[in-house]
């Protein structure tokens, strides 16, 4: 899973020579800050190539000699323009005079990335985020833009108060669009769902850090003495509302460098993907096959609750994400966890172990849309095509799985998605198709899970109702 970001607080920064000590994104010199220059390139290229923000950022800020402050600064920039486009793009097109889309994609950058500074970031004064945008614009090769951003961007501090959002009772698509940044296509499908004041929840949800959760690593230390340990580091940590081996640390902080985390006694993991592995339910010594891995957290979950005497045989068609897999299941100390790179979509019968496996999950690729906050970027990337077509995929990995699971074994379906094309549909095409599966009774679930179901059985979390990641799943029997 991926992680959210949270907002760090910064003080206004002082005009003169700089001292020895700055503030996130204080002026160094002449040209842009480096973090708002990182930025701007890495927002662009996002714009640009479609490119994965969090896959991006990462990479230029390892490359970067940036302060901690200034990287926290960057990433909060970053992820925040993202998340509120749709908001920054009405604001900017009320001051622009031409089409934002028409503007080259860099100077684009531009002015959504000053307009979210000026909009949404109370410690950066609106001055400085205009004449670091107009710096930014120079150092990146397109002076002939400087007096458009200037001007631009000079207008929106000035007028933005006075510039009425679409409210939800007038207008519910504009609002969703334009007042909570969806787009219109992601908008009108969770009207259609949702109902209008719970897609607005749904969306401020969506704009807000998600929780750091993490699971304990059942096999080397009970949650409850994690608990204890980690509040002299978290002060703000409980136990999971739901997931019986997790913890929510709060909404800020650095749980990957934790000496907990690196003696491999947690794994970072939303509460909702852990009660997927819940639902699923492996057993002591039992042979589970996970059909899409990478980069691990399920898979190590489930490795965790077989035991040694079980077998987790984790399959990607991703040969890099796997080594992420490989790397969790050393540090978490799991010798029974094997990793193969392998297409799951195609005929999986040479890795019978003999009779089936025991349990199978398919955590299938989908459209994401459960996930907004985490992965901002995800709203602009996804088309309102895409779900159907990712239901054909998913509707082969289950299938796939179904084929190498012993009878009375359990397969589960999980996505971390909220569209019922990727969900309700993908589980009816599949029980066609399978005589030999039924779904699993609702009062038949895992205790720990069972708050969570419907009355078909389906296991929902939204992030608007329960503060998870939105996610979906579905349990099958294969019948005796």
């Amino acid at each position: 899973m991926r992680i959210g970001t949270t907002r760090p607080a910064r003080p206004r920064p002082k005009r003169g020579r700089p001292e020895a000590s700055r503030a996130p994104g204080a002026r160094r010199g002449p040209g842009p800050t480096h973090s708002r220059i990182l930025a701007l390139r890495v927002l662009e290229r996002v714009q640009r190539a479609g490119a994965y923000a969090d896959l991006l950022l990462q990479s230029a800020l390892g490359k970067s000699a940036l302060s901690a402050a200034d990287r926290a600064f960057a990433t909060e920039i970053v992820y925040g323009t993202l998340r509120w486009r749709g908001r920054i793009d009405f604001l900017l097109g009320r001051v622009l005079d031409r089409e934002l889309e028409k503007l080259e994609p860099l100077v684009a950058t531009a002015l959504r990335l000053g307009a979210y500074q000026i909009l949404f970031t109370g410690g950066v004064p609106a001055e400085a985020a205009v004449d670091e945008s107009v710096r930014c614009v120079r150092a990146a090769g397109a002076e002939r833009a400087t007096g458009l951003v200037n001007a631009v961007l000079r207008r929106l501090a000035k007028e933005h108060a006075e510039i009425a959002l679409p409210s939800l009772e007038s207008d519910p698509l504009g609002h969703l669009t334009h007042a909570l940044s969806l787009p219109g296509w992601i908008g009108a499908r969770w009207l259609e769902i949702f109902g209008p004041q719970a897609a607005a929840a749904l969306g401020r949800a969506c704009n807000e850090a998600p929780p750091l959760c993490v699971r304990a690593n059942r096999r080397l230390v009970p949650r409850e003495r994690l608990l204890d340990e980690l509040l002299g580091r978290f002060p703000a940590a409980v136990p999971c509302r739901f997931a019986r081996d997790g913890i929510v640390l709060g909404r800020r902080g650095a749980a990957g460098v934790d000496p907990a985390f690196l003696s491999g006694r947690f794994t970072v993991q939303d509460e909702a993907s852990q009660l997927v592995v819940a639902l699923l339910d492996p057993q002591p010594g039992e042979r589970v096959l996970d059909v899409c891995a990478a980069p691990g957290g399920k898979a190590t979950a489930v490795a965790e609750r077989v035991g040694d005497a079980g077998l987790v045989l984790a399959l990607d068609r991703h040969p890099r994400r796997l080594e992420l897999l490989r790397r969790a299941a050393r540090r978490l100390a799991l010798p029974n966890l094997r990793a193969l790179a392998r297409d799951a979509a195609r005929p999986l019968a040479d890795l019978d172990p003999g009779g089936g496996f025991d349990r199978a999950l398919v955590d299938a690729p989908c459209s994401g849309l459960g996930a907004l906050r985490r992965n901002p970027d995800a709203r602009w990337r996804i088309g309102p095509a895409d779900p159907e077509r990712l239901a054909e995929v998913q509707l082969a990995l289950l299938q796939s799985a179904a084929s190498v699971l012993r009878p009375g074994g359990a397969l589960v379906y999980s996505t971390c998605t909220l569209l019922p094309e990727e969900n309700e549909r993908v589980v009816e095409a599949f029980l066609r198709g399978a005589p030999g599966f039924a779904l699993a009774p609702a009062g038949a679930a895992p205790e720990e899970t069972r708050a969570l179901l419907d009355e078909q059985g389906f296991l929902r979390c939204l992030p608007h109702v329960h503060d998870t990641d939105g996610f979906f799943a579905a349990r099958f029997e294969r019948l005796p």
